[in-house]
């Protein structure tokens, strides 16, 4: 039994656990234990109910299913929750969630308490999935647009609009990366995840005070951000 256990937990793989369901069409967190995978599994997770996220990271990086799972449960619908507000795409958002839960099932080994938060780093993966997404999108707009540069026009086309629009978000979201990791977080659960600063305060454990000084020390970092780099337009 106990040699079992140790082979399934040192052992990693390079795709997410198959018992997992890693979206719902809904956004919600679902897991869906598989026959003969329950028992070893769900017992683990109770175990590591208590552990804090960074405690559970190592052992996700050995392969351990249940840790992974922990850490799902946790932060799986604030994943699908930033990607859906940064592509307002339900698909798009589930793909997004999908594919950042992948990468921290195949590189946990790589995350770094230094960084920030594994929550922080979680959203850091949403957000640069769907920025790489946008950007891919606009590319093809771009194609779009000069096909349509090629006949008259009395007034701007939606792709022109729908291109200006992205670009500003691009500026946004530069100027966010230049964001110290406590900063970052609460600005991200606040404007792209659309949660309060009442629930950031209860999410991350911190005083309200805390969670309004750093959106303050934030948005006034961001405004230099702009005055040194040019003012959106």
């Amino acid at each position: 039994m106990s040699g079992q256990g140790s082979a399934v937990e040192g052992q990693a793989s390079s795709a997410a656990p198959r018992f997992l369901d890693i979206t719902g069409r809904d956004g919600a967190v679902r897991r869906r234990p598989r026959r003969g995978t329950r028992a070893g599994v769900m017992a683990r997770e109770r175990q590591y109910l208590l552990s804090a996220d960074e405690d559970l990271m190592p052992l996700v990086g050995l392969g351990d299913a249940a840790a992974f799972a922990v850490l799902y449960d946790r932060h799986g619908r604030a994943a699908y929750a930033l990607a859906y507000k940064l592509t307002g795409e339900r698909q798009a958002a589930e793909d997004l969630a999908q594919d950042a839960f992948l990468r921290v099932w195949r590189s946990a080994g790589g995350y770094r308490v230094g960084r920030g938060s594994v929550r922080t780093w979680i959203l850091s993966i949403v957000r640069n999935r769907s920025i790489d997404r946008l950007r891919s999108l606009a590319s093809r707009r771009k194609t779009q647009e000069k096909v349509e540069a090629e006949a008259p026009i009395s007034q701007p086309s939606d792709a022109f609009a729908e291109t200006w629009r992205n670009s500003r978000r691009d500026q946004v979201r530069e100027a966010l990366s230049t964001l110290p990791p406590e900063q970052l977080e609460v600005l991200e659960l606040t404007y792209f995840s659309g949660y309060t600063q009442t629930e950031i305060a209860q999410m991350l454990d911190l005083p309200v005070g805390t969670v309004k000084g750093r959106t303050r020390l934030g948005l006034k970092r961001l405004g230099g951000y702009f005055q040194t780099h040019g003012a959106l337009n």
